[in-house]
């Protein structure tokens, strides 16, 4: 996106795009401005540091950090800037995303990370947009829409199945 982001989008790997993609595409879709990028914490410390200490100055306000396995990411990332961070557990071949969810979700008092389900970028996407919702009124009536739309999706479902 060609404007200045507001929501930073990291991930471990390029292997967790194609869960990420979610929240750039759900930011998208409100006309959120977003970055995104690769920023391992354990292949590249020294970089998940600069990235989480730096993130507030550059203008970001909400990062979305998804990782799989021991999935540090989130956490690290939580301890490093005082922005909010949602965390996307990555489910990987093994453990089905549990081993993930559970590194992410249980983070000591004091460093929170707001944790989605696994693989559910989306959701994490719209979390962030509902953070910047609270202080713009242009998206906060995006998102009143994008609601009632959701509204009118299940009362069709409800219609259908009824018959």
């Amino acid at each position: 996106m060609s404007e200045q982001p507001l929501v930073g989008i990291v991930m471990g790997s390029d292997s967790d795009w194609p869960v990420m993609s979610a929240a750039a595409d759900a930011c998208a879709e409100f006309g959120v401005p977003y970055e995104a990028d690769v920023v391992s914490a354990h292949r590249m410390p020294e970089d998940m540091v600069a990235y989480g200490r730096a993130a507030h100055t550059r203008g970001l306000k909400v990062i979305i950090a998804g990782a799989g396995g021991a999935a540090h990411l989130p956490g690290m990332l939580a301890a490093l800037t005082p922005l909010p961070v949602v965390g996307v557990p990555v489910p990987l071949k093994y453990l089905d995303g549990m081993d993930s969810l559970l590194s992410i979700v249980q983070m000591p008092a004091g460093v929170p990370v707001a944790t989605v389900a696994i693989g559910n970028a989306r959701n994490a996407g719209l979390l962030a947009v509902r953070i910047l919702a609270a202080s713009d009124p242009v998206l906060a009536d995006k998102m009143v829409a994008f609601q009632e739309e959701l509204r009118r999706s299940a009362l069709a479902k409800g219609a259908a199945v009824r018959g």
